[in-house]
């Protein structure tokens, strides 16, 4: 994690990152309706000026300094973007009529907020199409800012997604979004302060919004690379890219403008294999053939490359060597990981070995601000080999808190540990000493000389951090340990994505939630009717599985309707509210009651840094 000797000299992204400023939002802050703030960029833009402090990394410094950059650019003539709104960018592309939005934003808040700059200073255009190139909340959840569900439902305004992009959208932040949204406050330091010793940067943007997050399923897919569409009289030329950055993820070329949108796929960050936050394993290899294809497909006729974060990059020979750069990026840490996988090598072996060729490490937008080449490195090894690195001594290990009593026993105690590890500190041997101090903490969490001295570690190890997710996720665990657990500063599993859900997944939902042993005892048949759908389940709960089929034949004690309307509140085990929203019971009301009191729901606010 120590700093690379850089060409801190070469302003070219500092030009770039400032080119076709037209506006900004003066004072950069967003409020909902209540009047809190769900966005403040004027809080980074105070203090990112300057050369770094001796808290903050410089290269993270730098890019924090871009990416705080903030107001409306034009990316070319009809293309313009919104960025240092919200973790994301918006993107505008001027049609025949109107204007349609690209990716817009997590919450409803900062996109209302971006189109309203948008049109204070290229006219009042109307919305006449919105694109998600993925299925990612950032890029969709501000869709209802942008535009209303009944112009879409009476198919005024298209909305236009990636094959399986519901599916993927809604999975991620229903399924495990408790626990994703709980470490993803950690990782992109959401509850932090904002300064130099604390927020400054998460290196993709600078934190994630706090607003409304909203969901507007597509009206169209798109099924195939090369399918081509005019939509408000702009050509668009599509290329797949699924189980890349995002499991449903596209491209498009814009012909012309001679502008080609590459969605999240090559940014000026080094990227995630795998989120801290949590996610699926990303496949590296599919995520740099796909950057092979966009270049085969599309380089000779783009003069610009934008993505939905950072800034563009202009030149048809700069794309040509920005994407071919991305793609081997992608491509050496998957074929070099592999290969030493087949040495012998674990995960954990292999992220301290691993290094970047230097033709590769000398560009400024392949450093890891966002993802890291350590953690890439350890994903890539759990997509091919799982948890276990083959090692029988590692096969049963004592969960965490059971180790951390027998660890600080066999050391001598929680004060001799301490003592050892205030040695460690004062040497420099930071990972060391958080180690350590860690077992600790577990085994004797209300230890307060540990708890202090744990936080100190992780504040100095925060503070040398290139990476802007490593660094809010020591600062974050720094002030939990100081104050107290903060919580999930931003829910993506709103109710208005959970009332996206089509029946098989609510089911998925519900099963996910039963506490199998209260439901050990319990014998359940209930016929589920979902007329927004057009479809019936029978769903039965036995041996602590819910389990349904789609026009299951076989007795039931209770048949329950449900409208869309009442799907989130129902999915979140409220049944009056759910009743309120139009369910309706017709047999022994008392089946639907015994299910949902065995459900129990993810808690938002569970412990990281402490048992």
């Amino acid at each position: 994690m120590g700093e690379t000797v850089f060409p801190f000299d070469d302003r070219r992204d500092f030009f770039g990152a400032s080119r076709g400023l037209l506006a900004t939002l003066d004072p950069g802050i967003v409020e909902d309706g209540h009047g809190a703030v769900v966005w403040d960029n004027d809080s980074y833009a105070s203090f990112l000026t300057g050369d770094s402090p001796e808290s903050v990394h410089r290269s993270l410094w730098r890019q924090g300094g871009l990416v705080a950059k903030q107001g409306l650019f034009e990316v070319v003539p009809g293309i313009y973007q919104v960025r240092g709104l919200d973790l994301s960018n918006v993107s505008f592309v001027e049609g025949d009529t109107g204007v349609i939005v690209i990716d817009p934003l997590l919450s409803v808040e900062t996109a209302r907020a971006a189109l309203g700059l948008y049109r204070s200073q290229r006219g009042d255009r109307p919305v006449t199409a919105v694109i998600y190139t993925h299925s990612h909340a950032d890029h969709f959840g501000g869709v209802k800012g942008v535009v209303a569900q009944d112009e879409v439902d009476a198919g005024r305004v298209p909305v236009i997604a990636p094959q399986g992009f519901v599916e993927h959208a809604i999975s991620e932040n229903v399924y495990a979004g408790t626990a994703m949204g709980r470490r993803a406050g950690y990782m992109y330091g959401a509850a932090l302060a904002r300064g130099p010793r604390g927020g400054v940067s998460a290196g993709l943007g600078q934190t994630t919004s706090t607003g409304t997050v909203s969901l507007i399923p597509p009206t169209i897919d798109i099924t195939r690379s090369g399918q081509e569409m005019t939509v408000d009289g702009v050509r668009l030329v599509f290329q797949l890219a699924p189980d890349s950055e995002a499991p449903a993820e596209m491209h498009f070329l814009l012909p012309d403008r001679r502008a080609l949108c590459i969605a999240e796929n090559a940014t000026h960050t080094l990227h995630n294999v795998l989120t801290l936050r949590g996610a699926l394993v990303r496949d590296p290899r599919s995520w740099a053939r796909y950057l092979t294809e966009a270049i085969e497909m599309f380089a000779d006729q783009a003069d610009v490359v934008f993505a939905s974060h950072h800034w563009p990059t202009w030149g048809t020979d700069n794309v040509v060597e920005f994407l071919r750069t991305q793609r081997d990026l992608y491509a050496y840490q998957h074929d070099q990981t592999v290969r030493l996988i087949n040495k012998g090598h674990t995960g954990i072996e292999i992220a301290e070995m691993l290094e970047l060729p230097p033709a590769l490490h000398r560009a400024w937008h392949t450093h890891g601000y966002y993802g890291s080449i350590s953690h890439n490195v350890k994903a890539i090894y759990q997509r091919y080999m799982g948890w276990y690195d083959g090692n029988p001594a590692r096969l049963w290990q004592h969960p965490p808190e059971e180790s951390a009593r027998r660890y600080v026993e066999f050391m001598g105690g929680a004060d001799a540990v301490v003592e050892k590890a205030q040695r460690s500190l004062d040497a420099g041997d930071l990972r060391w000493a958080a180690q350590v101090l860690d077992h600790v903490v577990f085994a004797e969490p209300e230890y307060k000389e540990a708890r202090a001295l744990l936080a100190d570690v992780l504040e100095r190890l925060g503070f040398g951090c290139e990476n802007g997710t490593w660094r809010n996720a020591y600062l974050s665990g720094a002030r939990e340990l100081r104050e107290g657990n903060f919580g999930t500063p931003t829910m993506t599993n709103s109710p208005d994505v959970v009332a996206q859900l089509p029946p098989e997944m609510f089911f998925g939902g519900l099963a996910v939630q039963v506490n199998g042993p209260a439901a050990w005892d319990l014998d359940l048949a209930m016929r589920w009717v979902f007329p927004d759908h057009g479809s019936t389940f029978r769903a039965t709960l036995a041996n602590g599985v819910l389990t349904y089929a789609r026009d299951g034949s076989g007795p039931v004690s209770v048949t329950i309707t449900v409208p869309r309307a009442a799907l989130s509140a129902l999915a979140s085990g409220d049944l009056a509210a759910a009743r309120a929203a139009g369910l309706s019971l017709d047999g022994d009301e008392g089946t639907l009651g015994q299910l949902l009191d065995v459900l129990d729901p993810g808690d938002p606010g569970f412990n990281i840094i402490e048992p």
